[in-house]
Protein backbone atom coordinates (compact mmCIF):
# COMPACT_ATOMS: atom_id res chain seq x y z
CA UNK A 1 0.00 0.00 0.00
CA UNK A 2 1.52 3.60 -0.94
CA UNK A 3 -0.11 6.21 0.63
CA UNK A 4 -0.56 9.79 -0.31
CA UNK A 5 -0.97 13.05 2.11
CA UNK A 6 -4.21 14.91 1.45
CA UNK A 7 -4.74 18.64 2.36
CA UNK A 8 -7.87 20.10 2.90
CA UNK A 9 -7.98 23.72 3.20
CA UNK A 10 -11.51 24.92 4.42
CA UNK A 11 -12.61 27.33 6.52
CA UNK A 12 -15.56 25.28 7.10
CA UNK A 13 -14.97 22.46 9.61
CA UNK A 14 -18.50 20.57 8.37
CA UNK A 15 -16.67 20.61 4.85
CA UNK A 16 -13.17 19.19 6.48
CA UNK A 17 -14.67 16.76 8.57
CA UNK A 18 -16.87 14.99 5.75
CA UNK A 19 -14.15 14.65 3.63
CA UNK A 20 -12.43 13.06 6.77
CA UNK A 21 -14.60 10.58 6.81
CA UNK A 22 -14.92 9.74 3.20
CA UNK A 23 -11.33 8.85 2.82
CA UNK A 24 -9.72 7.65 5.71
CA UNK A 25 -10.77 3.73 4.47
CA UNK A 26 -10.57 4.75 1.21
CA UNK A 27 -8.51 3.36 -1.59
CA UNK A 28 -7.55 3.70 -5.27
CA UNK A 29 -5.78 0.79 -7.47
CA UNK A 30 -4.74 0.69 -10.95
CA UNK A 31 -5.12 -2.67 -12.78
CA UNK A 32 -1.16 -1.90 -13.87
CA UNK A 33 0.24 -1.08 -10.56
CA UNK A 34 1.11 -3.05 -7.59
CA UNK A 35 0.45 -1.24 -4.75
CA UNK A 36 -2.87 0.25 -4.04
CA UNK A 37 -3.13 4.09 -2.99
CA UNK A 38 -4.29 5.06 0.38
CA UNK A 39 -4.38 8.39 1.90
CA UNK A 40 -3.18 10.71 4.69
CA UNK A 41 -5.34 13.69 5.45
CA UNK A 42 -4.32 16.47 7.45
CA UNK A 43 -6.08 20.08 7.39
CA UNK A 44 -6.06 23.80 7.11
CA UNK A 45 -8.86 26.77 7.93
CA UNK A 46 -6.51 29.10 6.14
CA UNK A 47 -4.16 30.10 3.20
CA UNK A 48 -1.33 31.27 5.81
CA UNK A 49 -2.35 27.67 7.56
CA UNK A 50 -1.63 25.67 4.12
CA UNK A 51 0.99 27.23 3.05
CA UNK A 52 2.85 26.92 6.46
CA UNK A 53 2.19 23.00 5.99
CA UNK A 54 3.28 23.20 2.30
CA UNK A 55 6.94 24.46 3.12
CA UNK A 56 7.16 22.17 5.70
CA UNK A 57 5.21 18.83 5.22
CA UNK A 58 5.44 16.77 2.16
CA UNK A 59 1.88 17.38 0.38
CA UNK A 60 0.66 14.81 -2.45
CA UNK A 61 -2.89 16.36 -3.28
CA UNK A 62 -4.27 19.54 -1.93
CA UNK A 63 -8.21 20.17 -1.94
CA UNK A 64 -8.47 24.10 -2.38
CA UNK A 65 -11.65 26.15 -0.91
CA UNK A 66 -11.04 29.63 -2.76
CA UNK A 67 -13.11 31.41 -0.01
CA UNK A 68 -10.78 31.80 2.70
CA UNK A 69 -10.40 34.21 5.58
CA UNK A 70 -6.98 36.30 4.91
CA UNK A 71 -5.27 34.90 1.49
CA UNK A 72 -7.59 33.33 -0.70
CA UNK A 73 -7.17 29.89 -2.51
CA UNK A 74 -5.81 31.30 -5.61
CA UNK A 75 -3.69 32.86 -4.20
CA UNK A 76 -2.01 29.65 -2.60
CA UNK A 77 -2.08 28.34 -5.64
CA UNK A 78 0.30 30.98 -7.17
CA UNK A 79 1.90 30.13 -4.39
CA UNK A 80 2.39 26.80 -5.36
CA UNK A 81 2.73 27.31 -9.12
CA UNK A 82 5.87 29.78 -7.95
CA UNK A 83 7.71 27.71 -6.14
CA UNK A 84 7.23 24.85 -8.53
CA UNK A 85 6.02 22.40 -5.86
CA UNK A 86 5.15 18.69 -6.87
CA UNK A 87 1.83 18.45 -5.74
CA UNK A 88 -2.02 18.01 -7.65
CA UNK A 89 -4.25 20.32 -6.76
CA UNK A 90 -8.28 20.40 -6.63
CA UNK A 91 -10.19 23.65 -6.17
CA UNK A 92 -13.32 23.50 -3.72
CA UNK A 93 -15.65 26.83 -4.80
CA UNK A 94 -19.21 27.45 -4.29
CA UNK A 95 -18.84 30.49 -7.12
CA UNK A 96 -16.80 29.45 -10.04
CA UNK A 97 -16.24 31.97 -12.35
CA UNK A 98 -14.84 31.51 -15.97
CA UNK A 99 -12.67 34.07 -14.65
CA UNK A 100 -11.29 32.00 -11.52
CA UNK A 101 -11.09 28.90 -13.47
CA UNK A 102 -9.15 30.37 -16.29
CA UNK A 103 -7.07 31.81 -13.82
CA UNK A 104 -6.82 28.32 -11.54
CA UNK A 105 -6.05 26.25 -14.76
CA UNK A 106 -3.41 28.63 -15.37
CA UNK A 107 -1.75 28.15 -12.04
CA UNK A 108 -1.94 24.49 -12.56
CA UNK A 109 -5.23 23.72 -11.01
CA UNK A 110 -5.93 20.02 -12.10
CA UNK A 111 -9.81 20.49 -11.70
CA UNK A 112 -12.92 22.16 -9.55
CA UNK A 113 -15.24 20.12 -7.03
CA UNK A 114 -18.48 22.09 -6.66
CA UNK A 115 -20.18 22.79 -3.26
CA UNK A 116 -22.37 21.01 -2.13
CA UNK A 117 -20.91 17.77 -3.11
CA UNK A 118 -21.54 14.09 -2.26
CA UNK A 119 -19.46 11.47 -1.16
CA UNK A 120 -19.26 9.86 -4.16
CA UNK A 121 -18.00 13.41 -5.77
CA UNK A 122 -14.91 12.95 -3.07
CA UNK A 123 -14.10 9.67 -4.49
CA UNK A 124 -14.43 10.37 -7.89
CA UNK A 125 -12.09 13.34 -7.43
CA UNK A 126 -9.45 11.62 -5.56
CA UNK A 127 -9.61 8.64 -7.83
CA UNK A 128 -9.31 10.60 -10.74
CA UNK A 129 -6.35 13.02 -9.51
CA UNK A 130 -4.55 10.33 -7.96
CA UNK A 131 -4.14 8.81 -11.23
CA UNK A 132 -3.14 11.89 -12.81
CA UNK A 133 -0.52 13.03 -9.81
CA UNK A 134 0.73 9.05 -10.12
CA UNK A 135 1.37 9.24 -14.15
CA UNK A 136 2.52 12.54 -13.89
CA UNK A 137 5.20 11.48 -11.08
CA UNK A 138 5.68 8.23 -13.85
CA UNK A 139 6.54 10.05 -16.39
CA UNK A 140 9.11 12.60 -14.94
CA UNK A 141 10.53 9.80 -13.31
CA UNK A 142 10.96 8.27 -16.78
CA UNK A 143 12.32 11.54 -18.57
CA UNK A 144 14.94 11.39 -15.30
CA UNK A 145 16.02 8.22 -16.14
CA UNK A 146 16.59 8.46 -19.68
CA UNK A 147 18.27 11.36 -19.26
CA UNK A 148 20.19 9.60 -17.02
CA UNK A 149 20.98 7.16 -19.77
CA UNK A 150 21.67 9.27 -22.12
CA UNK A 151 24.19 10.62 -20.29
CA UNK A 152 25.69 7.59 -19.34
CA UNK A 153 25.92 6.37 -23.33
CA UNK A 154 27.97 9.75 -23.75
CA UNK A 155 30.46 9.29 -21.08
CA UNK A 156 30.39 5.60 -22.06
CA UNK A 157 30.91 6.47 -25.82
CA UNK A 158 33.64 9.24 -25.14
CA UNK A 159 35.72 6.68 -22.99
CA UNK A 160 35.59 3.90 -24.84
CA UNK A 161 36.18 5.30 -28.26
CA UNK A 162 39.11 7.86 -26.83
CA UNK A 163 41.34 5.31 -26.45
CA UNK A 164 41.37 3.52 -29.93
CA UNK A 165 41.24 7.14 -31.55
CA UNK A 166 44.50 7.94 -29.54
CA UNK A 167 46.08 4.68 -30.51
CA UNK A 168 45.04 4.88 -34.31
CA UNK A 169 46.43 8.52 -34.34
CA UNK A 170 49.74 7.28 -32.75
CA UNK A 171 49.90 4.78 -35.79
CA UNK A 172 49.07 6.73 -38.48
CA UNK A 173 51.55 9.81 -37.20
CA UNK A 174 54.46 6.91 -36.79
CA UNK A 175 53.44 6.09 -40.39
CA UNK A 176 53.25 9.66 -41.71
CA UNK A 177 56.97 10.91 -40.24
CA UNK A 178 58.37 7.24 -41.57
CA UNK A 179 59.73 6.84 -38.07
CA UNK A 180 60.27 2.72 -38.94
CA UNK A 181 62.24 3.34 -42.28
CA UNK A 182 60.40 3.27 -45.44
CA UNK A 183 59.71 -0.57 -45.66
CA UNK A 184 55.93 -0.80 -45.60
CA UNK A 185 56.72 -4.53 -43.75
CA UNK A 186 58.17 -2.44 -40.90
CA UNK A 187 54.30 -0.57 -40.00
CA UNK A 188 52.41 -4.09 -40.76
CA UNK A 189 51.77 -4.77 -36.90
CA UNK A 190 50.89 -1.02 -36.18
CA UNK A 191 48.20 -1.31 -39.35
CA UNK A 192 46.78 -4.47 -38.32
CA UNK A 193 46.43 -3.09 -34.75
CA UNK A 194 44.96 0.00 -36.13
CA UNK A 195 42.40 -2.27 -38.40
CA UNK A 196 41.47 -4.14 -34.53
CA UNK A 197 41.01 -1.02 -32.61
CA UNK A 198 38.59 0.45 -35.87
CA UNK A 199 36.79 -2.85 -35.43
CA UNK A 200 36.12 -2.78 -31.73
CA UNK A 201 35.11 0.99 -32.63
CA UNK A 202 32.52 -0.31 -35.42
CA UNK A 203 31.26 -2.71 -32.91
CA UNK A 204 30.51 -0.91 -30.24
CA UNK A 205 28.84 2.03 -32.08
CA UNK A 206 26.57 -0.59 -33.62
CA UNK A 207 25.84 -2.10 -30.33
CA UNK A 208 24.87 1.69 -28.85
CA UNK A 209 22.64 2.06 -31.85
CA UNK A 210 21.08 -1.43 -31.39
CA UNK A 211 20.52 -0.71 -27.91
CA UNK A 212 18.43 2.52 -28.25
CA UNK A 213 16.41 1.54 -31.15
CA UNK A 214 15.16 -1.36 -28.53
CA UNK A 215 15.25 1.52 -25.46
CA UNK A 216 13.19 3.79 -27.44
CA UNK A 217 10.84 1.34 -29.09
CA UNK A 218 11.87 2.64 -32.04
CA UNK A 219 13.27 -0.68 -33.58
CA UNK A 220 11.42 -2.30 -36.37
CA UNK A 221 10.43 -5.81 -36.66
CA UNK A 222 10.03 -8.54 -39.24
CA UNK A 223 8.01 -11.22 -38.35
CA UNK A 224 8.52 -14.29 -40.74
CA UNK A 225 8.79 -18.14 -41.34
CA UNK A 226 12.90 -18.34 -41.18
CA UNK A 227 14.93 -21.71 -40.87
CA UNK A 228 17.05 -21.10 -37.34
CA UNK A 229 19.15 -23.48 -37.81
CA UNK A 230 20.66 -21.78 -41.56
CA UNK A 231 20.70 -18.73 -39.58
CA UNK A 232 22.89 -20.65 -37.07
CA UNK A 233 25.23 -21.80 -39.58
CA UNK A 234 25.55 -18.89 -40.95
CA UNK A 235 26.59 -17.04 -37.67
CA UNK A 236 29.13 -20.29 -36.83
CA UNK A 237 31.54 -19.16 -40.02
CA UNK A 238 31.08 -15.54 -39.12
CA UNK A 239 32.75 -16.44 -35.27
CA UNK A 240 35.14 -19.15 -37.23
CA UNK A 241 38.08 -16.90 -38.10
CA UNK A 242 38.24 -15.41 -34.19
CA UNK A 243 37.77 -19.22 -33.35
CA UNK A 244 41.15 -19.93 -34.93
CA UNK A 245 43.45 -17.30 -33.84
CA UNK A 246 42.56 -18.95 -30.05
CA UNK A 247 42.80 -22.64 -31.92
CA UNK A 248 39.28 -23.12 -30.28
CA UNK A 249 36.55 -25.79 -31.82
CA UNK A 250 33.24 -24.91 -32.33
CA UNK A 251 30.85 -27.98 -31.96
CA UNK A 252 27.64 -27.75 -33.90
CA UNK A 253 24.83 -29.96 -32.73
CA UNK A 254 21.75 -29.01 -34.73
CA UNK A 255 18.54 -30.49 -36.72
CA UNK A 256 18.63 -30.72 -40.48
CA UNK A 257 16.13 -27.43 -40.38
CA UNK A 258 14.21 -25.71 -37.85
CA UNK A 259 11.43 -23.78 -39.46
CA UNK A 260 9.48 -21.12 -37.33
CA UNK A 261 8.77 -17.41 -37.28
CA UNK A 262 10.78 -14.74 -35.86
CA UNK A 263 12.80 -11.70 -36.91
CA UNK A 264 15.60 -12.59 -38.65
CA UNK A 265 17.98 -9.69 -37.10
CA UNK A 266 17.42 -10.38 -33.60
CA UNK A 267 18.01 -14.06 -34.12
CA UNK A 268 21.14 -12.94 -35.05
CA UNK A 269 21.74 -10.60 -32.29
CA UNK A 270 20.88 -14.25 -30.01
CA UNK A 271 23.62 -16.10 -31.57
CA UNK A 272 26.23 -13.25 -32.42
CA UNK A 273 26.32 -12.26 -28.74
CA UNK A 274 26.57 -15.91 -27.82
CA UNK A 275 29.33 -16.88 -30.11
CA UNK A 276 31.43 -14.12 -29.36
CA UNK A 277 31.59 -14.19 -25.85
CA UNK A 278 32.06 -17.62 -25.95
CA UNK A 279 35.40 -17.54 -28.01
CA UNK A 280 36.13 -14.34 -26.70
CA UNK A 281 36.10 -15.23 -23.16
CA UNK A 282 37.26 -19.22 -23.95
CA UNK A 283 40.87 -20.34 -23.48
CA UNK A 284 43.59 -21.01 -25.93
CA UNK A 285 42.76 -24.71 -27.81
CA UNK A 286 39.27 -24.36 -26.09
CA UNK A 287 35.98 -26.22 -27.16
CA UNK A 288 32.25 -24.16 -27.83
CA UNK A 289 29.25 -26.42 -28.24
CA UNK A 290 26.68 -24.90 -29.75
CA UNK A 291 23.24 -26.92 -29.54
CA UNK A 292 19.53 -26.37 -30.66
CA UNK A 293 16.87 -28.19 -29.75
CA UNK A 294 13.07 -28.46 -29.48
CA UNK A 295 10.95 -29.41 -26.54
CA UNK A 296 6.97 -29.78 -26.47
CA UNK A 297 6.23 -25.77 -27.62
CA UNK A 298 9.90 -24.15 -26.68
CA UNK A 299 12.87 -23.89 -28.86
CA UNK A 300 16.27 -23.94 -27.04
CA UNK A 301 19.32 -22.25 -28.10
CA UNK A 302 22.70 -23.83 -25.57
CA UNK A 303 26.16 -22.32 -26.50
CA UNK A 304 28.72 -23.88 -24.02
CA UNK A 305 32.32 -22.69 -23.93
CA UNK A 306 35.26 -24.40 -21.52
CA UNK A 307 36.34 -20.69 -20.22
CA UNK A 308 37.42 -18.83 -17.76
CA UNK A 309 33.81 -18.97 -16.35
CA UNK A 310 32.07 -16.60 -13.77
CA UNK A 311 31.30 -16.36 -10.19
CA UNK A 312 27.45 -16.02 -9.15
CA UNK A 313 28.06 -12.20 -8.35
CA UNK A 314 29.33 -11.85 -11.42
CA UNK A 315 26.50 -14.19 -13.37
CA UNK A 316 23.86 -12.22 -11.60
CA UNK A 317 25.26 -8.96 -13.06
CA UNK A 318 25.54 -9.87 -16.84
CA UNK A 319 22.19 -8.55 -18.76
CA UNK A 320 22.80 -5.12 -16.85
CA UNK A 321 23.69 -2.12 -19.79
CA UNK A 322 27.78 -1.37 -19.66
CA UNK A 323 28.42 -4.35 -17.35
CA UNK A 324 31.67 -5.70 -17.98
CA UNK A 325 32.94 -8.49 -15.56
CA UNK A 326 36.41 -6.78 -15.27
CA UNK A 327 39.31 -9.36 -13.88
CA UNK A 328 42.92 -9.65 -14.50
CA UNK A 329 41.77 -12.53 -17.28
CA UNK A 330 39.32 -10.17 -18.76
CA UNK A 331 40.94 -6.79 -18.94
CA UNK A 332 42.92 -7.38 -22.01
CA UNK A 333 38.97 -8.30 -24.13
CA UNK A 334 37.26 -5.75 -25.09
CA UNK A 335 33.93 -5.12 -26.03
CA UNK A 336 30.75 -2.32 -25.34
CA UNK A 337 29.24 -3.91 -22.23
CA UNK A 338 26.07 -3.64 -24.19
CA UNK A 339 25.91 -6.95 -25.96
CA UNK A 340 24.14 -9.26 -23.34
CA UNK A 341 22.04 -6.55 -22.33
CA UNK A 342 20.76 -5.90 -25.72
CA UNK A 343 20.28 -9.81 -26.00
CA UNK A 344 18.49 -9.80 -22.92
CA UNK A 345 15.91 -6.94 -23.83
CA UNK A 346 15.99 -9.49 -27.90
CA UNK A 347 14.59 -12.58 -26.03
CA UNK A 348 12.38 -10.57 -23.75
CA UNK A 349 10.92 -9.24 -26.96
CA UNK A 350 10.12 -12.72 -28.08
CA UNK A 351 8.79 -13.07 -24.48
CA UNK A 352 11.65 -15.84 -23.69
CA UNK A 353 14.17 -16.18 -21.37
CA UNK A 354 17.63 -16.87 -20.89
CA UNK A 355 19.59 -18.64 -18.15
CA UNK A 356 23.58 -19.00 -16.83
CA UNK A 357 25.64 -21.77 -15.52
CA UNK A 358 29.41 -21.20 -15.13
CA UNK A 359 31.89 -21.75 -12.47
CA UNK A 360 35.32 -19.89 -12.50
CA UNK A 361 38.31 -21.63 -14.89
CA UNK A 362 35.40 -24.11 -15.92
CA UNK A 363 33.39 -22.88 -18.31
CA UNK A 364 30.07 -21.19 -19.01
CA UNK A 365 26.98 -22.38 -20.79
CA UNK A 366 24.18 -19.89 -21.48
CA UNK A 367 20.72 -21.54 -22.35
CA UNK A 368 17.63 -19.42 -24.00
CA UNK A 369 14.63 -20.25 -24.34
CA UNK A 370 11.68 -19.38 -27.04
CA UNK A 371 8.12 -20.28 -27.77
CA UNK A 372 7.63 -22.16 -31.13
Amino acid sequence: METLKVLIVDDEAGIRTGIHRVLQNYTVSFPFYEDDFDFEIIDAETGEEAISIIDNDKVDIILLDNKLPGIEGIEVLEYINRMKTDVAVMMITSHASIELAVKATNNGAYNFIPKPFSAQDIKSAIESITKHLFLKRMTQRMKAEAKQVRFKFLSVLSHELKSPINAVEGYLRIMKDKQAGDDIGAYEKMIDRSLTRLDAMRGLIMDMLDFTKIESGTKSRSLVDLDIVEIARLSVDSIYPVAIQKNIKIISDFPENLITKADTGEIEIIFNNLLSNAVKYNKENGTVTFTIHCEKESLFFEVEDTGIGMNEEECSMLFNEFTRIKTDKTKNISGSGLGLSIMKRVIDLNKGKVTVGSKPDAGSRFTVELPL
